[in-house]
């Protein structure tokens, strides 16, 4: 017999969640594997730790300390060779070791978690992330999610998922306290809907106890099983009629429960897996879940899916399952036929190939196409037909995800040149100004448009701009805002022709970053969440320049929502930075010092952006006024900052006032 690694027992010690279930299963399997192969490992664990039932995997509880500081400190001393870890952390100065790390949500969902608990995660799994051997994760989802935060890329993450044997293995005849729970209820036999899972705030069980009135008009209660693990910062849920909370209840109870419920209500905004949707249709019960980060993934077609914000949504899906008998089989059929894709001895074999050689590719497994968000891209374009043109066609051609809609915002119809006419191009007129073109846009957006993306009518954008930015739309449910990375920008220098703007977008350099939050919105390349934007439109007061009313917009939306805004290296594109069609200098150089001023005054800019924008611009063209670029109005800048300045001097603070200046000289 031969030992070659060692696992981290620190699991064993720790109450029971999704990702100690993981461990305890995982191992389970791979005693299993090795007492076929006629191998050998060992599980050290602290001590007074479980007990489990293993053969070929002897377990060693020995040290002196407890928590963090017996896996970072006792836990590497007590075995220096190769250490799986499965619980998301590990000792930190250790290399030779694999390491399971579950999801991000201390990154994507810090609300949900305690501030000792999301600092100490924080400080230690990028540390983790650069030490290791290997990382490993339990989705695809999970692994793009970390690729976002940690100093990973998410094709050298080993995906290796929750399996469903262990749910098989339940025995609801006994069940101690579901039964009991459930004849307590007002009427006993009236059918309800189940939610398992704790109270952290990413579980978004308010959404259940939002819609309990509508379900009771159905004749449903609402069951919620599952208690709050002690690292989550609690969700306070208020009281519904029909709502029964049942705390913590046993294995065999969920069985019982699961059995017996209409559907398990899954609206998570984040999972690193979602393992009560495998539990659930491991026990015949239809499921309901959010469309967000990994569970479209684990549940392919064998799920109703809807956003975790539509509450209506939910309630017609629930509705439908309530009156079709032949959906609930449907769907208790195709849950079955998911269960052989997550298999805890599948993952078990992984983690063996892991321990013998960490860099070991395996080929990820297939998930199923979910359908993508409704993207609608908007681009506002004045006096430049021939560049929106070339822009908007090479756009439609090769996206590799289609708009649902493109609108192209204008102030006259002859500004969308040969657009006009298109069956796949909106074509709308209203009042000018790139802030009042886009508002127009918001305005006459298709029923049920999911995100909007604005392009400027001279950005070529990578054919996976858009797929990027939906997919991580549905991964990260807490983003609002999102830009791309601009591989060049032809608006800092003499401008870039579109044959080389797409030979740039075909043969992308790679790129040192990957993530960076947050990230106020760059105007040329940017997406939004719809549901986020509400009301919320552009202030059309700031007239004329194209880049702080994105900045505006994107601070009001974080103070509105407290959403994220982010830049991705993944959205690729070009910023021609075409020159016909530009402001003279004037209004530009006015704009430079009013806008910034008057964002103050609104509280969009604080005091020091403020005066760091104004003095690099003011500092640059009156430093480069003397010799000016060719293709830069340097002189009618200048002029449009002392225009500005002696505006302000006067007490008029009006940005809509660039609108009307004069230009002089041949930049007019």
């Amino acid at each position: 017999m031969t030992e070659s690694f060692a696992v981290n027992g620190r699991f064993l010690s720790q109450d029971m969640t999704g990702v100690q279930r993981y461990a305890r299963n995982v191992v389970a399997a791979l005693d299993a594997s090795l007492l076929a192969a006629g191998q050998k490992a060992t599980l050290i664990a602290p001590p007074g730790a479980d007990a489990m039932a293993l053969q070929a995997i002897d377990i060693v509880r020995s040290g002196r300390l407890s928590g963090h500081g017996w896996e970072q400190i006792e836990l590497p001393r007590l075995w220096p060779g190769r250490l799986l870890n499965l619980c998301n952390t590990a000792p930190a100065m250790k290399g030779d070791q694999i390491v399971c790390i579950h999801d991000a949500n201390v990154f994507t969902a810090p609300e949900s978690y305690g501030r000792g608990f999301r600092t100490a995660y924080r400080a230690l799994q990028p540390l983790l992330a650069r030490r290791s051997a290997r990382i490993a994760t339990v989705s695809q989802a999970s692994a793009r999610q970390l690729a976002r935060h940690l100093p990973l890329r998410a094709a050298d993450i080993a995906v290796l998922p929750n399996g469903h044997e262990h749910a098989l293995a339940w025995d609801p005849a006994k069940s101690d306290r579901a039964q009991g729970l459930l004849a307590a209820r007002a009427d006993a036999e009236r059918p309800f809907v189940l939610a398992l899972g704790s109270r952290g705030l990413h579980k978004n069980l308010a959404l259940l106890v939002k819609i309990a009135p509508h379900l009771a008009d159905l004749g449903l209660d609402v069951v919620i099983a599952g208690g709050s693990g002690g690292i989550f910062a609690e969700e306070q849920l208020p009281h519904a009629a029909n709502v029964r909370l049942l705390g913590r209840v046993s294995d065999d109870d969920l069985a019982f429960l699961l059995e017996r419920a209409l559907c398990l209500a899954f609206p998570s905004w984040t999972e690193g897996f979602g393992l009560p949707i495998l539990e659930a249709m491991a026990r015949g019960c239809p499921v309901v879940s959010s469309d967000r980060a990994s569970m479209p993934e684990v549940c392919g077609d064998a799920a109703l899916l809807a956003s975790p914000a539509d509450p209506a949504a939910w309630v017609g899906h629930v509705r439908m399952l309530a009156e079709s008998a032949a959906l609930r089989q449907e769907l208790s059929e195709r849950g079955r036929g998911r269960l052989p894709l997550f298999s805890w001895r599948s993952t078990a074999e992984g983690y063996l190939d892991l321990t013998q050689s960490p860099k070991l590719r395996r080929a990820a497994p297939t998930v199923p196409a979910t359908p993508a968000p409704r993207i609608a891209a908007v681009i506002a374009t004045r006096g430049r037909p021939e560049v929106a043109t070339e822009t908007v066609l090479h756009l439609l051609a090769h996206q590799k995800l289609k708009p649902d809609s493109i609108i192209v915002s204008c102030i006259d119809p002859a500004d969308a040149g040969g657009l006009q006419g298109r069956n796949d191009v909106v074509v709308l007129t209203g009042p000018a100004g790139l802030a009042a073109q886009r508002n127009t846009a918001l305005a006459h957006l298709p029923r049920g448009t999911e995100i909007v993306a604005f392009f400027d009518d001279d950005f070529v954008a990578h054919e996976d701009w858009l797929a990027t930015a939906a997919q991580t739309f549905r991964d990260e449910a807490g983003i609002d805002a999102f830009t791309g990375r601009v591989l060049a920008d032809g608006a800092t220098g003499p401008g870039i022709s579109l044959a080389e703007a797409m030979r740039l977008v075909a043969a992308p350099p790679p790129s040192d970053w990957s993530w960076i939050e947050p990230y106020s919105p760059y105007g040329c390349n940017m997406a939004f969440r719809l549901a986020s934007i509400g009301d919320l439109r552009f202030d059309e007061r700031l007239v004329l320049y194209g880049w702080l009313e994105d900045r505006d917009f994107a601070a009001a939306l974080a103070r509105q929502g407290g959403g994220r805004l982010v830049k991705s290296a993944g959205a690729i594109g070009v910023h021609m930075g075409v020159k016909g069609g530009r402001m003279a200098g004037e209004r530009f150089g006015y704009s430079q010092i009013v806008n910034p001023l008057y964002m103050l005054r609104k509280g969009t800019m604080t005091l020091g952006q403020v005066a760091d924008h104004l003095f690099r611009n003011m500092s640059s063209n009156l430093g480069r006024s003397l010799r000016p670029e060719p293709f830069i109005d340097r002189r009618g800048r200048l002029r449009g900052n002392l225009l500005g300045i002696a505006d302000i001097l006067r007490g008029r603070l009006q940005p809509e006032r660039a609108a009307a200046l004069q230009p002089r000289g041949k930049f007019r």
